[in-house]
């Protein structure tokens, strides 16, 4: 892992077509600006683990229809 310290303003460019800025500082909270070609996938880490669970549970086996049918409500 590759640690920089930067200041308000500063940013650091990464594989020659993504920057990352640091827009402001607000005690605990860094916001930071991201410039990327559209085809760059940029997400919260948070929301990347949750797509990558999603897809996960998408391709898990799926119930047979014996197995809904016996979920089905009964009839009056």
């Amino acid at each position: 892992m590759l640690i920089l310290t930067r200041k308000k303003g500063q940013s650091i460019i990464i594989n020659n077509n993504v920057e990352i800025i640091i827009s402001a500082i607000d005690g605990d909270q860094v916001k930071i600006g991201i410039n990327a070609p559209l085809d760059v996938n940029v997400l919260r880490k948070e929301v990347y683990e949750a797509v990558q669970q999603n897809n996960k549970e998408a391709i898990s086996p799926k119930p047979s229809l014996e197995d809904l049918n016996k979920l089905k409500s009964p009839q009056k």
